[in-house]
């Protein structure tokens, strides 16, 4: 009987131990949490309440500041005989642009020699009429003359020197050759003459314009339904075909009081530092006009958006233990900026950098 109980009591002892080995461990589900690596890969915005900006895109066309350029003109009619510049090419003062043969210049040489010689006649004539004069053979009436005769002379020569002054002083020759040179340092952004090219007495336009493109005017049109919402002083983002990525800020500088006749549009001038010298003449460039209204709604960085299946998300970040994904409701967007109506409260940190890493970790985090 005894027997008989203890294997029965062991029996009962292995099917409970048996039980509790089947059972499965439950194990305790981690939370996602931001790594010291991961931590260095993030950046933390926040949620502010802004004045909504409204914004205007505009088309527009690089040009050269007009209060910094200069634009170089013949000295006189002739042939081109060098051009030693092309278009785009930096020059320095005072560097030759090109070498031009003028009639004009030659005649002034040969009206100079000839009054050289008037000079030194009217002075071999002053000399012996004074020597006259005291023997008393002259009068004083003909060394009066004589004397009139010789400053005539030498106003004819100053008058040509003049001239050739002018034309080119010593940038001419005798042999009716003169330079162009550059007025100042900078940039040949116009040229309208070669090797060859014939200058005309009434052609009376420039050859060469130069320009230090440390500034550079953007001009847009502004068609009538926007006309009310531009004004002098207005911030500017301006980009460009060349550099897509790259946001040049200015400000509008002057607004035009009449309309284009051909296209029906205002013009609008924007000035922009050139430094770097990236912009250049005849760059097509788009213009977005900012004017903050007086009304206030909650912003976000947009780089901090996360869209998905036609809904927008940003991640909130309270601690690296301590975030959660939130539903925006966007009001408008206006470059970086976002205007949200609900998702967000004022003051929430955001994440705004590899912020979609952390989206799909915490979604795939129960």
């Amino acid at each position: 009987m005894k027997q008989t109980t203890f294997i029965a009591s062991a029996l009962l002892f292995m099917a409970i131990t048996s039980c509790h080995e089947k059972q499965p461990v439950k194990e305790e589900a981690k939370k996602f949490s931001i790594s010291d690596s991961m931590a260095k890969m993030i950046a933390i915005d926040s949620v502010q309440n802004c004045f909504i900006s409204d914004a205007i895109t505009l088309s527009g066309e690089i040009n050269f500041n007009d209060n910094s350029v200069n634009k170089v003109f013949p000295r006189g009619s002739g042939q081109v005989i060098e051009s030693k510049v092309s278009l785009g090419d930096k020059v320095t003062e005072g560097q030759v642009l090109a070498v031009i043969k003028s009639a004009d210049i030659a005649g002034n040489y040969a009206d100079l020699s000839s009054a050289n010689a008037d000079i030194a006649i009217a002075q071999r004539q002053l000399d012996n009429t004074q020597s006259l004069y005291k023997n008393g053979i002259a009068s004083e009436r003909e060394l009066l003359e004589a004397k009139q005769n010789y400053e005539k002379a030498k106003a004819a020569k100053n008058k040509i020197e003049s001239v050739l002054s002018i034309n080119g002083g010593k940038n001419t020759n005798a042999g009716g050759t003169y330079v162009l040179t550059a007025p100042t340092s900078g940039y040949v952004v116009e040229k309208k003459v070669n090797a060859g090219n014939y200058i005309r007495p009434d052609m009376g336009d420039y050859l060469f314009t130069i320009s230090d493109l440390k500034d550079v005017w953007v001009n847009a049109n502004v068609f009538e339904a926007d006309i009310p919402k531009i004004k002098e002083g207005y911030e500017v983002e301006v980009t460009t075909l060349a550099y897509p990525d790259k946001v040049f800020k200015g400000k509008i500088d002057k607004v035009s009081e009449v309309l284009d006749p051909t296209n029906k549009a205002m013009k609008v001038r924007v000035k922009l530092d050139n430094a770097a010298g990236l912009l250049k003449p005849e760059m097509f460039a788009k213009v977005t006009v900012s004017n903050e209204q007086q009304v206030k709604a909650l912003c976000l960085p947009t780089k901090a958006l996360i869209n998905q299946d036609g809904k927008s998300f940003v991640v909130i970040y309270r601690t690296k233990d301590d975030m959660r994904i939130a539903e925006v409701n966007i009001l408008k967007t206006v470059g970086d900026k976002t205007y949200i109506n609900s998702g967000a409260t004022e003051g929430d940190k955001l994440i705004v950098t590899n912020q979609l890493l952390v989206f799909q970790q915490l979604l795939d985090t129960p």
